[in-house]
């Protein structure tokens, strides 16, 4: 799972934005990082900051970007509800201690589980045996290992960075392993 780099906050953007020149720059260092890696697909969010970030791993592979809607970000609250970064950080945590709870116009934890967690077992069934890159966000990515092991909670979301990169190993869709290769 393939963090994205940095990319300035615009609620009213957050489909189309981009990164940062420093988010440019930290591309070209995961793509370096992972050209050793064999990778068989790679997939996306349709966010254009998670396609970015992978963008340099799939040309180099030749690959093209599979973009699933359903690995979007989760949308914590809607336009018209502006959050502060401590409420942000405040909504954030308490998502993950209520699965149901959501803000005017926001998704709850559960939904954006429900919605991004059966498009990794699909991945897992299709690609079995073989290596995907995803192309992801740090809320949604946070459910989708929360959902496989409860140890990826408000702990482990709060100790991740822009870009991120993590590499997982599943038997079958049983999730035996977590390694962090980003530093």
């Amino acid at each position: 799972m393939v963090r994205h780099a940095e990319s300035s906050y615009s609620a009213r953007e957050d489909r189309t934005r981009g990164l940062s020149a420093r988010g440019q720059e930290d591309v070209h260092r995961v793509t370096a990082l992972l050209r050793d890696t064999p990778i068989d697909a790679v997939v996306s969010s349709p966010y254009a900051r998670a396609m970015l970030t992978v963008q340099g791993i799939a040309e180099q592979r030749g690959l093209p970007i599979i973009s699933y809607e359903e690995l979007r970000e989760r949308q914590l609250h809607g336009i018209d509800y502006p959050l502060g970064e401590g409420e942000f950080q405040a909504a954030v945590k308490r998502s993950f201690e209520d699965h149901d709870a959501a803000l005017p116009g926001g998704e709850s934890f559960r939904q954006a589980q429900q919605r991004a967690v059966p498009v990794i077992k699909e991945l897992l069934r299709d690609y079995q045996g073989r290596s995907i890159a995803v192309g992801t966000h740090g809320n949604v990515m946070s459910m989708i290992l929360h959902a496989f092991d409860a140890r990826y909670g408000w702990e482990f979301w709060k100790s991740t960075s822009m870009p991120d990169v993590y590499r997982l190993e599943f038997q079958l869709d049983e999730l035996i392993g977590v390694e962090r290769l980003w530093s």
